[in-house]
């Protein structure tokens, strides 16, 4: 007895006047063939050829239907084009001749903010809650206290290299007393300072990362 070929049309959407997308047409796709190999398997009427034949047809119909679809998604300048290279580049010049046709219809314009300064109060790759703290601290007129400390080191710098600039003139005169004495004492500060950055200022970083 011949099996009975079930009566569900995955293809009905031919004849709609809406394309589904790609993941349907591989749904529908998949549906219809497991249950055509079911069929063709249980039937001992149908010879091998004519069940490559009537896969084939399917395949090429799937194809066709989604190259429509793909189709409707490019660009008018694009469409019909199958047999055409559509390149990346091909993308980006369409691309392209719109913006400058956009210019030279003035469709730029009348943008909101021409003219005016950009406003970079607010840090899009920050924290919402860091952003919206930091910006009250600077309204106040204060900041966070590892920019305080950087600042703190960077005022003991400027004044350990003046430090180092006076004693190493009054060496140049002869006065090799005073650099002796100075020596140590710029040795000190700037252990100091090394000490501030390395266990202070990097610890904040640690921190805030």
């Amino acid at each position: 007895m011949a099996t009975r070929l079930p009566t569900t049309k995955p293809f009905s959407f031919l004849t709609s006047r809406s394309f589904p997308d790609d993941n349907s047409l591989v749904a529908a796709f998949s549906g219809s063939s497991r249950r055509w190999a079911s069929s063709s398997s249980s039937s001992t009427t149908s010879p091998p050829g004519k069940s490559q034949k009537t896969e084939k047809n399917l395949v090429d119909r799937l194809s066709s239907v989604i190259d429509a679809v793909n189709d409707r998604k490019l660009p008018p300048e694009l469409r019909g084009q199958r047999n055409s290279v559509r390149s990346e580049t091909d993308l980006i010049n369409v691309v392209e001749r719109r913006i400058w046709n956009s210019m030279e219809e003035g469709q730029f314009e009348n943008l909101p903010g021409k003219g005016k300064p950009l406003n970079l109060s607010i840090n899009p790759h920050a924290d919402p809650a860091e952003d919206t703290l930091y910006r009250i601290l600077s309204k106040n007129g204060c900041a966070p206290e590892w920019i305080e400390l950087n600042k703190e080191i960077r005022s003991n710098i400027s004044e350990w290299r003046s430090s180092l600039k006076k004693a190493f003139e009054s060496r140049g005169n002869g006065d090799h007393s005073i650099w002796t004495e100075s020596k140590k004492a710029l040795q000190a500060q700037l252990q100091h300072i090394n000490n501030k950055v390395s266990y202070q200022f990097h610890g904040f970083l640690r921190m805030e990362n």
